[in-house]
């Protein structure tokens, strides 16, 4: 019997270029770092994975949109554009779109499946116009929170997530019994085969969630969770996020390194991690 995985892919819909500080973190105010801050980290990839699950297509998060560039209204008012232009300086071409970037290596996009959304930041949901049959994932908190009083604010934009025909499902936890997974007691199993355990993963912003994949060795997205994965083993946060809930979830994350030395962690916006991820054998054409 095949295993439930049969393959992995990496897409990436632009790049961008963070504020040291937003990546390693900072004792100043961070309206400083934002409006004074001077060095940058540059060429962090916005990326989406593909999994080739036995019985579906399946991508982890979305991308950005090429509007997020060429939009001079992306962001719905004054205050918002003007910090988070400061804030992002994003390389995004028309052809970084997901739909092309899923066409490029050898997926139509109409026939993804499902795609789960760590977290609503636009940069994380940009291409769910460009896979309208797929069903939408994310978690009852990240739901609840856009739906809240100016998400925009926190960078999640209601108009492009609430699209015409978009397929939104809003998981929620249940009790994890599988020891390899403790110290995590809740998850959701997305295939039903413990294949991909859908984790939750509080901190970068409400609601956010981690993917964990059964595969050997095994995977763990964590999306914005951290930008390196050499700060969470470290203990140095970022200069963004909910740093008392991050410690949690990255404790949690530790524990399980701990309990599964080869876990490989995957930030969504690390090179390093990339490679990693690359170099996994069922991204090089495993089965």
């Amino acid at each position: 019997m095949t295993q439930p995985i049969q393959r992995l892919a990496h897409l990436q819909t632009g790049t961008v270029d963070l504020h040291v500080q937003h990546v390693e973190g900072s004792p100043w105010n961070a309206l400083l770092w934002i409006f004074f801050g001077r060095e940058r980290i540059e060429g962090l990839p916005l990326s989406v994975c593909v999994i080739e699950h036995r019985d579906a297509l399946i991508l982890i998060d979305a991308g950005i949109s090429p509007r997020a560039v060429t939009d001079p209204e992306f962001w719905p008012d004054p205050v918002t554009r003007v910090i988070m232009n400061n804030i992002f300086r994003f390389h995004v071409e028309p052809e970084d779109a997901l739909g092309q970037q899923l066409s490029r290596a050898g997926y139509a996009p109409e026939d993804v499946d499902k795609a789960i959304i760590t977290h609503l930041h636009f940069d994380h949901v940009g291409g769910i116009a460009d896979i309208p049959g797929a069903e939408l994932i994310t978690s009852t908190e990240s739901w609840e929170h856009m739906l809240g009083p100016h998400p925009e604010r926190e960078g999640v934009l209601r108009r492009d997530i609430e699209i015409p025909g978009a397929k939104w499902r809003q998981i929620e936890y249940t009790p994890i019994e599988d020891a390899t997974l403790q110290p995590f007691t809740q998850g959701h199993d997305l295939m039903g085969d413990g294949s991909i355990v859908l984790l939750p993963t509080p901190g970068h912003l409400d609601g956010s969630l981690s993917v964990f994949l059964r595969v050997d060795p095994p995977i763990l997205f964590v999306a914005d969770l951290c930008y390196r994965t050499d700060l969470l083993i470290k203990e140095q946060f970022p200069g963004t996020g909910e740093h008392e809930l991050l410690a949690e979830s990255w404790a949690r994350v530790r524990e399980l390194k701990a309990r599964l030395p080869d876990l490989l962690i995957v930030p969504s916006h690390e090179e390093a991690a990339v490679a990693r991820l690359l170099a996994h054998p069922l991204a090089n054409g495993g089965r």
